[in-house]
């Protein structure tokens, strides 16, 4: 049996299909989460292999001392011997916690399915490496990285179950949580447009919207723009911000720093502008453009709009 947990709060997203998708391909899937969403729509998770959802709405969606202790109620209920997260900001600190609390091998960070050995290639030293881990323990947790397997329709819709989790309460005191909307999560994005300093202030960051908006893509910044207030923290990736995995990654303004690197070298397609033809960027881009953003990111714009308008 595998329990799969969804961080679901606001919406069902692509991370809790990949997540699943991956656990069918280990086990039959009973997937667990303490968002807030209708059954209806979680039901559409049967599809992708779970053959239950449970709801929990009485364990606070924010608070990774309780998710910790429901996820370990529910996998001992079960009898579930791989419990398999999204590798985000919950997962990072439940993962741990469950670990030691049930005596069960981690493998964080995986990029690909659990071999029959128990052995699991994981992305090493912030991105920079890849390694092979392997977990003898009989239950096993995994964190899989967003983007590293396609979601798979399997089935139909499943059966949806809610329960009073009955967990304790917690000694962590969570005075605020702020989730963006009306945004496109980073660590979901396919496409992301992001820049730097090189924009010279946050009077400028219009020309970067409207590109993302064109392509249906989520804005992010680098870290020093967020330190400085140009744009809001939440943008920030890279080694000490977020990690993400797009398909395209576009940067514009960023010389490349290796705490940036580390940030989003999982992504699939790269493109680097900047007017300094030796930015360290260009060393990891997959396309560079030796040029001004000023210049670059409007005609960037209007050719993906007329190629969108002829192919409509």
């Amino acid at each position: 049996m595998v329990l799969v947990y969804l961080n679901t709060d606001h919406g069902v997203i692509k991370s809790a299909l990949e997540v699943v998708t991956y656990g069918k391909k280990i086990g039959e899937v009973v997937a667990l989460t303490t968002g807030s969403l209708d059954e209806s729509k979680l039901a559409v998770l049967g599809q992708y292999g779970a053959s239950k959802v449970i709801i929990d709405s009485t364990t606070k969606a924010d608070d990774p001392q309780q998710i910790t202790n429901l996820v370990a109620k529910v996998a001992e209920q079960i009898g579930a011997k791989t419990i398999v997260f999204s590798n985000d900001l919950i997962a990072k600190a439940v993962a741990p916690r469950l670990s030691v609390k049930l005596k069960a091998g981690l493998i964080a960070g995986a990029v690909e399915m659990l071999a029959a050995d128990g052995t699991c290639k994981v992305n090493v030293f912030s991105g920079k490496a890849m390694g092979k881990v392997k977990v003898n323990s009989e239950r096993k947790i995994i964190t899989l990285l967003p983007n590293s397997i396609q979601p798979e329709i399997t089935g139909a819709d499943c059966a949806v179950e809610k329960i009073d989790g009955g967990v304790d309460a917690s000694r962590i005191k969570v005075l605020e949580t702020k989730i963006p909307e009306g945004e496109i999560p980073l660590s979901e994005a396919e496409l992301v447009v992001s820049a730097g300093r090189g924009l010279k202030g946050p009077e400028n960051w219009g020309m970067v919207e409207e590109l993302a908006k064109t392509l249906g893509a989520a804005t992010a910044c680098s870290r020093p723009v967020a330190d400085i207030g140009w744009r809001p923290d939440h943008e920030h990736v890279g080694q000490t911000g977020v990690a993400i995995r797009p398909n395209l990654y576009i940067a514009a303004g960023i010389s490349g720093a290796i705490q940036h690197l580390a940030g989003v070298n999982g992504s699939k397609v790269i493109v680097v502008i900047n007017t300094d033809p030796e930015a360290p960027f260009f060393k990891a881009a997959d396309y560079g453009v030796v040029g001004d953003a000023f210049e670059v990111l409007p005609k960037l714009n209007e050719a993906i709009k007329k190629f969108k308008a002829s192919n409509n």
